[in-house]
């Protein structure tokens, strides 16, 4: 039987190949006996065998990544195949009149795509066509050109503009994907003038943008939450391109690296399967640990010179729920080594500053309760309103936001958190964005987790007509149970209610309440009423939870949460 795709990798195996590529990446880490290079090998041979068909999320970045490790054709005639693919079907929507795959939602996969396309450009050089290498270059240049030029973006000779969104905003995981485009093809073009503006474009403009971003970020993490932050894993890869072309260190050249390895960790429960549900989770809604979260730690890992930081990535890699990918598409990544079993960080406590988060647990045992509390910039559209929210771990989630239990994981309002939810004439007063909360740790213990911290939270209610004043939080962390002290003052017209969302349904006895193992006891107001929510019955886009509401007179609250265990 006639296989066209199989045929076009025979007939390019004749070509033969040229030594050494342009695009430097080192491998040296690599262990070709280890069990991890095994799977990846299987991976992309099964994709040989089967070119028409390669498996889901197959690239062709695999396919050339595996001819840099092993000098074998099939490799490269593979990724050549796919390459072309890519560019073809561009060049049949221009045809149609249409825009090519590259530029759907605001060019988001450009970075992948044109990744792809320059690293086969590149390393698998003799086995393109001169006519295909011309075709692919106009592609890339096009699709580059058309990130940074947005009102005068071009397909098929027509204008085709788009937004231009968050082109010049180095917080967003869409300017990462941007940055994988064009560095990605500044590497690997052969036009001189080509390579020349767009590594003008990196070194004076966009990625002095990300260091003076990062630079200001202490204490790492990402101010797009726990589900989009993980984006910085290509932050992260892309700092090893430049370094093993350029010679220049952005990885180490700030703390935010360094400080994210720590991060990532105060921001994993203690029994290792799960990370702190902040933003945005559009994945899955549950921020269980996955292949990304484990890629991300990799190269971090990889990157810094930090002892410390690298033996504590190390523990965190060998004691996560995912102790390899998942998913084949992402075997690649497990090449990056995961190091000795390594030893977690000494202390209990850590504030990240510069995304407003702090993480504090009574120990590293799996049995430890674990505290998250926010308070500080609220600016990425990946964030929720949850500024002055808290969450509560032991064992398993005592109280949590709302969005982790909807359908979509991306429910941003302040009702679905665990804060003082704002009334104004019957309509719940929102977070403002581009503001900034404050936190004051003015007691804490490292060894045991123990802390006094409070927030000033008026700022994220700032502006005319908002209806509230005034917004002090205090948390007691101490003795596995959480104390949470509330002032405010608000408008005549704008009452406060302190909510706290549970998993499950609780049972109300006075002034204490019962939510599977956390103990509330509402210690003033005097006058408190308690109302209870079920979720599921409030909207069709959650599938579970409860909200316990509490209300009464006067300014303040003050609550305290213990686990029955």
């Amino acid at each position: 039987m006639n296989n066209p795709a199989r045929n076009l990798i025979l007939a390019l195996l004749m070509y033969p190949l040229v030594a050494q590529a342009d695009i430097k990446f080192d491998t040296s880490y690599v262990q070709k006996g280890s069990a991890a290079y095994g799977r990846f090998k299987d991976y992309v041979d099964a994709a040989v065998r089967h070119p028409s068909d390669p498996g889901y999320g197959f690239t062709a970045t695999d396919a050339a990544f595996m001819y840099r490790l092993t000098g074998e054709k099939p490799y490269c005639a593979l990724a050549v195949q796919l390459v072309d693919d890519q560019v073809g079907a561009a060049e049949a929507a221009n045809s149609a009149r249409k825009q090519p795959a590259v530029a759907d939602d605001s060019y988001l996969q450009a970075g992948p795509m044109i990744r792809d396309l320059a690293f086969t450009y590149d390393w698998c050089a003799p086995l393109a066509t001169a006519q295909q290498r011309s075709r692919w270059s106009a592609y890339a240049e096009q699709t580059v050109w058309n990130i940074w030029h947005n009102i005068r973006a071009v397909w098929g000779g027509r204008l085709s503009p788009w937004t231009g969104w968050s082109t010049s905003n180095p917080a967003n995981n869409y300017y990462y994907s941007f940055l994988t485009a064009t560095m990605s093809w500044a590497l690997a073009t052969s036009d001189a003038e080509q390579r020349a503006t767009w590594m003008a474009l990196l070194r004076d403009d966009k990625i002095p943008s990300l260091e003076k971003y990062f630079a200001a970020l202490p204490g790492g993490g990402s101010e797009e939450g726990t589900g989009y932050g993980i984006s910085h894993r290509t932050v992260f890869m892309l700092y090893r391109l430049w370094r093993d072309n350029t010679g220049e260190d952005l990885a180490n050249a700030n703390s935010h690296l360094n400080d994210s390895i720590y991060y990532w960790i105060h921001a994993t429960l203690p029994t290792l399967d799960r990370v702190a549900p902040i933003g945005d989770q559009a994945r899955v809604s549950v921020p269980v640990i996955y292949d990304y979260h484990r890629t991300l730690m990799l190269e971090a890992r990889i990157l810094t010179r930090d002892v410390r930081a690298k033996s504590a990535a190390s523990w965190w890699l060998n004691h996560i729920s995912v102790e390899r990918m998942t998913n084949a598409f992402n075997d690649r990544y497990d090449l990056l080594p995961a190091g000795s079993d390594g030893t977690p960080p000494a202390q209990l406590i850590y504030a990240a500053r510069g995304v407003g988060r702090l993480f504090a647990r009574t120990g590293w045992d799996r049995g430890a309760m674990w505290l998250a509390f926010a308070a500080g910039p609220y600016n990425e559209s990946h964030a929720h309103q949850d500024q002055g929210s808290f969450t509560l771990f032991e064992g398993d989630w005592l109280a949590v936001t709302e969005n982790i239990w909807s359908h979509s994981g991306i429910q941003q309002g302040t009702e679905v958190n665990n804060m003082l939810r704002f009334v104004r004439g019957g309509k719940i007063v929102p977070q403002r964005t581009g503001t900034t909360s404050t936190l004051t740790i003015t007691r804490g213990n490292p060894a045991t987790g123990e802390l006094h911290a409070t927030a000033n939270l008026t700022p994220a209610y700032r502006g005319a007509n908002s209806g509230v004043a005034h917004w002090q939080r205090t948390i007691d962390f101490a003795d596995r149970s959480l104390t949470v002290h509330d002032t405010f003052a608000t408008d005549a017209d704008t009452h406060a209610v302190f909510q706290l969302n549970v998993p499950g349904k609780p049972t109300v006895n006075g002034h204490a309440i019962q939510a599977g193992r956390l103990h509330v006891n509402v210690l003033s107001p005097a006058d408190a009423t308690i109302r209870l929510v079920d979720w599921s019955q409030q909207d069709k886009d959650y599938n579970s939870g409860w909200r316990i509401d509490i209300e009464g007179s006067g300014n303040e609250f003050l609550v305290e949460l213990k686990s029955s265990r």
